[in-house]
């Protein structure tokens, strides 16, 4: 035998010894390693060397049974290829083998392609390839302390495989799946988008629908109501609305005479109106006689003609704002000027020669200071008749409140630069608080100016009933009875056209009842007919009203309508109304 089987393996193939002991090649572990164990001792049943793999599986070892037959034979080692042909063992890999078996043994000889020993060559445990490592490498057998020196395991790259790292195609496919994902749930909300802006068309749809149908009900057009329900349901819808209503007095402190509005602030449709009241208005005193809203102004004073344009109008005036023309000046100067579409040219008051430059010229957009502004309110031309007048004064007020603050402390303020001494019924924070509304409103173009229609002799007319009374107003108009008060026609025989008119104002402010009795061939003298003896009194009232002497009061042809007519003649001076 060779040397190196006697000295390392005890002269047989079946294991190798030496000072320490006997060990016998057992097989081979699933990594291609060599197991051995103690070889036991004669007459004695083998030991079972330590295995930490043979427990697997409820079996001992891998793929043999030590105990099987009484020859111990090495198991069929690990075929990587799987083809059945088993590899011979190497004796390469030894962890066991000393450096004296090493250099005392020759290697063996292979010329098989798989590494199997040549002819009559002895097997040896053999040395897995790096193309068969596959499984990083497990601890083996116990080593046992042989106080020799072993020889160091040598380790080398190829004997592992490695987990390949992700190269670029498979970014690739990471980013086409998150752009992927990302288009999705672009898609679905994008879908969810188109949803909810079919829902919020579809509810708009149906406010409008149903803001249409309550707006043809409000106004009384919805097809198959009557003309009468509608009318009622109009009524009672605009006497249901909110309104907060303040009568001014503008007092023309130089000329004389008075201009009355009111300034009507509707919370419920956001709208605010000026309406403009003539001073021939017949309204019905306390004691039940028949007065006009000049005299009443004139006589009766503030709560007086705030209660009787109540009773006259169905209103409910919360406050009396007396306003002087140096106050409404002032007023003007506060706010920086206004603007109007004057439509007149108005005379400088305090010009000393006729035909200078009048003081406000007609035109639009005409900027006007304080004391054009004045002059402009209160200018009535020659022939003119008072509502002329009263309509520029509405157009100055609006003026007023496109330029005052729509902030309430800021108008209050302005109010209180005034220093004006209000009406016990409004105090300077409401008025201010009441024009900053309007103001806000004028601003917006929520806001109009109206002239309440009034008949010849004083009472309201049916158009004022239904447009302005009832739909801006939201009241009812009450008359006083035509019967209660004196009824005079007048004639001009003057001359002058603007007699009529001016006889007309003194006639009304004297509580009697104006009638149109046109106009007559010149007459040099003005006469006071009465044709009942009964009337003869009233006809007396009538002259002194005038400014006629008694002597002008003679018995004569009355119109069925009057109780007594007036001839005016070319002696009529008319005095102031």
């Amino acid at each position: 035998m060779n040397d190196r089987y006697d000295a390392g393996y005890g002269g047989d193939q079946s294991g190798y010894g030496g000072e320490y002991g006997e060990y016998e090649l057992v097989g081979y572990d699933e990594y291609g390693r060599p197991v051995y164990r103690q070889a036991p001792a004669q007459h004695q049943r083998p030991q079972q060397p330590y295995d930490p793999y043979a427990q697997q599986n409820g079996r001992q070892g891998y793929g043999y049974d030590a105990y099987t037959t009484g020859t111990q034979q090495p198991a069929p080692p690990y075929d990587p290829y799987g083809t059945g042909r088993q590899p011979p063992p190497t004796p390469a890999h030894d962890p066991y083998a000393t450096g004296t078996h090493q250099s005392g043994a020759a290697a063996p000889s292979y010329d098989d392609p798989y590494d199997r020993p040549a002819a009559g060559g002895q097997q040896r445990p053999v040395q897995q390839t790096a193309q068969a490592a596959h499984i990083p490498q497990q601890p083996g057998p116990p080593e046992r302390d042989t106080g020799v020196e072993r020889t160091e395991r040598e380790y080398h790259t190829e004997q592992f495989a490695f987990v390949e790292e992700p190269d670029g195609e498979s970014e690739d496919v990471i980013d086409w799946l998150k752009f992927t994902e990302n288009r999705t749930e672009r898609r679905e909300e994008a879908k969810r988008r188109a949803r909810n802006r079919v829902v919020a068309l579809v509810v708009v749809l149906a406010l409008a629908a149903a803001g249409g149908v309550g707006y043809l009900w409000y106004a009384g057009k919805l097809p198959g109501l009557s003309s009468g329900g509608s009318k009622a349901g109009t009524a009672t819808a605009a006497g249901a609305q909110k309104r907060e209503v303040i009568v001014v007095h503008l007092h023309d402190t130089k000329n004389g005479g008075t201009s009355t509005a009111l300034l009507v602030d509707n919370t419920t449709t956001k709208q605010g109106t000026t309406v403009l009241l003539p001073n021939s208005l017949a309204l019905t005193g306390d004691d039940g006689s028949t007065t006009t809203l000049a005299k009443s102004v004139e006589d009766d004073g503030s709560d007086g003609t705030r209660s009787e344009l109540d009773t006259a109008l169905g209103t409910d005036i919360e406050g009396t704002w007396r306003l002087d023309t140096p106050y409404l000046q002032n007023l003007v100067d506060l706010v920086g000027s206004i603007e109007v579409d004057t439509n007149a040219d108005v005379p400088d008051p305090a010009a000393k020669k006729k035909g200078e430059a009048p003081l406000v010229n007609k035109g639009k957009q005409q900027t006007l200071s304080g004391k054009m502004a004045v002059a402009y309110a209160t200018y009535r031309a020659s022939g003119e008749p008072q509502n002329a007048q009263l309509e520029r004064f509405g157009q100055v007020m609006q003026g007023v409140l496109r330029k005052i603050s729509s902030d309430p402390q800021g108008a209050t303020t302005t109010i209180q630069t005034l220093a004006q001494i209000l009406d016990p019924s409004l105090t300077d924070r409401d008025l201010g608080s009441f024009l900053a509304r309007l103001s806000d409103l004028a601003k917006g173009g929520d806001y109009k100016t109206a002239l309440l229609p009034v008949q010849s002799d004083g009472t309201l007319s049916a158009q004022a009933s239904a447009g302005v009374v009832k739909d801006i107003l939201g009241g009812t108009a009450k008359s006083p009875d035509k019967n209660a008060a004196v009824s005079v026609s007048v004639r001009n025989a003057s001359g002058v056209k603007d007699n009529t008119e001016k006889a007309r104002v003194v006639l009304v402010n004297g509580g009697f009842t104006f009638l149109e009795g046109g106009t007559a061939s010149a007459s040099a003298r003005t006469e006071v007919l009465y044709g009942d003896a009964a009337e003869k009194q009233n006809a007396t009232e009538v002259a002194k009203t005038l400014g006629l002497p008694t002597s002008a009061v003679t018995k004569g042809t009355v119109p069925g309508s009057a109780d007594v007519a007036v001839v005016l003649g070319q002696d009529y001076e008319p005095s102031s109304p």
